[in-house]
C-alpha cells in the first residue's frame, strides 16, 4: 500500500485519505480518479481568507477537467459555526442548483468541514462531499471519521449527524500557510493520538530532532506525525462508526477542553489549546486514581508544552463546569464518561469520577 494513502474501511462506505504534496492544485484528476463524473455541479465552502489562497488554482483544475464549480465563502471563526451560517451555505446550494447528482467540497479547517459535512448530509437527504483539510487540526482529526454539526450556544457540536466523506485530499504544503499559534493547536490532536494509542508516535514526538524538523514544518515529518494520526483513527472509526464504544477515546481530553472553549467564550482558546489543557487534566485525574504513575503524566505534560501548547488551567465557575459537562454529547444514562490514561498508549472510559475530582481544577 502506498504509505501516503489510506483506507478508512467501514462496512458500507470505505473512501481513502489521499496524503501528497501539491495534490491540491490536481483535485480534478483526483475527483475523475475516484469515479465522480464530469459536468457534475460542485459547491466548494471556504472562508475568505482560504479561498483567496487556494480557491483561484482550485477552480480552474476543476473546469480543466470539466466539473461546473463555484465557492461560497462562510465566516471563519468557532462562533460562526452555526445554523445561520449552514442556512447560508443552503442558500448558495439552492442558487446554483445543487442537485442530488451534485457534489459539495469542504476546502478549510475544521469548522468548515464540521459546517460543510452537515450541509451535505442535509441538503435533499445528503449528496456526496469531499474534504480538502488545510489546518494541521482539520487533517488529523475532522476531516476523517464522518463527524460532522454546528454549535448551539448550551454546548459545541451538539447539531449534527455521522455522515461519511466520499474522499479525503491532504495536502501539507498547505500548512506553510498557517499561523504557529493554529499549527501548535493542531499538534495537540497529534499528541492525543500518541497518547490513546500510538507509543511510537508519543516517542517520535518526544525527540528534539524530530520536534524542531515538525516545527520547521519539514515535509517528511509532516507527512509521517499525519499518516500516524490518520492510521489510528481510520482503525478506531472502522471498529466502532458512530461512538457506541471503543471510538469514545478519540474524545480523549475533549470533554474539560469543550468547557473551556464554551465557558471562556469561543475563540479565546483555540480547539487544540484547550484540548492540550484538558489532556493535563485527565491526566493528573489519572495519577490521583493511580490509573499511570506520575512520571508518564509529567512526560505528557513536559511533550505538551514543548510545542507550545498551555496546560494551565483557567478559572471558571464551578456550578457552570457541570452544567455544560452533563449536556456534552458522551453523557450516556444521565452519567458522564471521562477518557483516562493508563499507559503511554492506552487509555479507557471511566463514568465513576467524583465531581471533587475534577472540579478542583476549575478553581
Amino acid at each position: 500500500m502506498n504509505k501516503n494513502k489510506i483506507i478508512v474501511p467501514l462496512s458500507n462506505n470505505s473512501y481513502e485519505v489521499t496524503i501528497k504534496q501539491g495534490i491540491i492544485n490536481n483535485i480534478g484528476e483526483e475527483l475523475k480518479r475516484i469515479g465522480v463524473k464530469n459536468n457534475r455541479k460542485i459547491l466548494i465552502v471556504s472562508n475568505k481568507e482560504i479561498s483567496n489562497l487556494f480557491g483561484g488554482e482550485l477552480l480552474k483544475n476543476l473546469k480543466k477537467y470539466k466539473y461546473s464549480a463555484e465557492i461560497f465563502n462562510i465566516k471563519a471563526g468557532e462562533s460562526y459555526k452555526n445554523l445561520a451560517s449552514l442556512r447560508e451555505i443552503y442558500n448558495a446550494a439552492f442558487d446554483i442548483g445543487l442537485d442530488r447528482n451534485a457534489l459539495m467540497i469542504a476546502l478549510g479547517g475544521g469548522i468548515v468541514g464540521d459546517v460543510t459535512g452537515f450541509a451535505a448530509a442535509t441538503w435533499l437527504r445528503g449528496i456526496e462531499y469531499i474534504q480538502i483539510p488545510t489546518t494541521l487540526l482539520s487533517m488529523v482529526d475532522s476531516s476523517v471519521g464522518g463527524k460532522t454539526a454546528v454549535n448551539h450556544p448550551k454546548g459545541k457540536n451538539l447539531i449534527g449527524a455521522f455522515y461519511q466523506p466520499k474522499a479525503v485530499f491532504i495536502d501539507p504544503e498547505t500548512l506553510k500557510t498557517l499561523p504557529p499559534r493554529e499549527f501548535k493547536a493542531g499538534m495537540a490532536e497529534v499528541i492525543k493520538y500518541g497518547v490513546i494509542k500510538d507509543k511510537a508516535l508519543f516517542e517520535y514526538l518526544e525527540n528534539d530532532k524530530n520536534r524542531d524538523k515538525i516545527l520547521n514544518l519539514e515535509n517528511e515529518s509532516l507527512i509521517k506525525i499525519i499518516n500516524n494520526s490518520i492510521k489510528t483513527k481510520a482503525h478506531i472509526v472502522s471498529e466502532d462508526e458512530k461512538e457506541n464504544g471503543i471510538r469514545a477515546i478519540l474524545n480523549y481530553g475533549h470533554s474539560f477542553g469543550h468547557v473551556i472553549e464554551n465557558l471562556c467564550g469561543y475563540g479565546e482558546y483555540l480547539h487544540g489549546e484547550a484540548i492540550s489543557i484538558g489532556m493535563k487534566i485527565a491526566g493528573d485525574i489519572s495519577t490521583e486514581k493511580k490509573l499511570w504513575p506520575k512520571k508518564h503524566s509529567l512526560r505528557q505534560d513536559n511533550l505538551i508544552e514543548s510545542y507550545g501548547l498551555p496546560t494551565k488551567t483557567p478559572k471558571i465557575k464551578k456550578n457552570e463546569v457541570i452544567k455544560i459537562l452533563m449536556g456534552d454529547k458522551k453523557v450516556r444514562d444521565g452519567k458522564m464518561r471521562f477518557i483516562l490514561p493508563k499507559k503511554i498508549g492506552e487509555v479507557d472510559i471511566f463514568n465513576d469520577i467524583n465531581e471533587s475530582q475534577f472540579l478542583k481544577y476549575f478553581d
